[in-house]
């Protein structure tokens, strides 16, 4: 009979990581990024705890990943640890050996959290899209936007082409004047399907006729802010470490 496999004790402390992708790193995928954060961690020597079973990985969550291209300030990661460590030095630890882009913004202790599940506390989100589009555009297509019952788009998922309501995720967005074109700010609430800020930009397109591309000047870039507890009747997004 095969042997069993050792059993892993469950980790002792767990600690939630609040990272930004800054400049070029903002094209690193989700899968890069975890590659680079595993390596960050056994370079600098954090006790990370293992899952049992015969091919035992690394106790490392991750929540609510910005799509490929997308800049972010708020990116989340969980940790399960072997033994209790003191988040700060644990933070100064992991910046020493982190890629340059991929800056570590905050470590806390799970019990000083809200409680819950990580991914669960991550209900909505605040973004910023700067567009190549004339000022006037962009807000003649997001007034045609926020102005419809309904607004579907499709996207290509790992289930093949599905179609949903962009329009029903969007709590807020505005156009303002930027150098050089136009800038969206947006507020979107998390569901299923999860809605994405390149769908709100596909919607704005299709029902509000918003030109982008590099044959109008540019691509939209995409940066997210803030991402947290959504609050439905203040319209704030609450810090999910603190």
């Amino acid at each position: 009979m095969r042997q069993q496999p050792e059993q892993q004790a469950p980790p002792v402390q767990r600690l939630r990581i609040r990272y930004a992708k800054r400049g070029r790193l903002r094209f690193t995928s989700h899968r890069d990024f975890s590659r680079a954060f595993e390596r960050a961690v056994a370079r600098a020597r954090i006790p990370v705890a293992y899952s049992s079973g015969f091919n035992p990985h690394p106790r490392i969550s991750y929540a609510g990943a910005a799509p490929t291209g997308a800049a972010s300030e708020a990116e989340y990661v969980e940790l399960g640890l072997r033994e209790v460590v003191d988040p700060a030095t644990t933070k100064a630890a992991l910046d020493e050996v982190m890629p340059d882009g991929l800056d570590l913004i905050d470590v806390v202790d799970t019990a000083t959290s809200p409680k819950g599940a990580l991914a669960d506390l991550l209900t909505g989100s605040e973004w910023i899209i700067d567009l190549p589009t004339t000022p006037e555009d962009a807000a003649a297509a997001v007034e045609a936007f926020v102005g419809a019952e309904e607004v579907i788009v499709s996207r290509m998922t790992k289930k093949g082409l599905r179609e949903f309501d962009a329009r029903a995720a969007v709590v807020r967005l505005a156009a303002t004047p930027r150098e050089g074109g136009s800038r969206l700010e947006l507020l979107l609430k998390h569901g299923t399907p999860a809605v994405r800020p390149d769908d709100v930009v596909t919607g704005l397109e299709r029902i509000g006729g918003l030109k982008v591309g590099p044959e109008h000047g540019g691509l939209p870039l995409l940066t997210r802010l803030t991402q947290g507890v959504f609050d439905e009747e203040t319209g704030a997004i609450g810090d999910p470490l603190h």
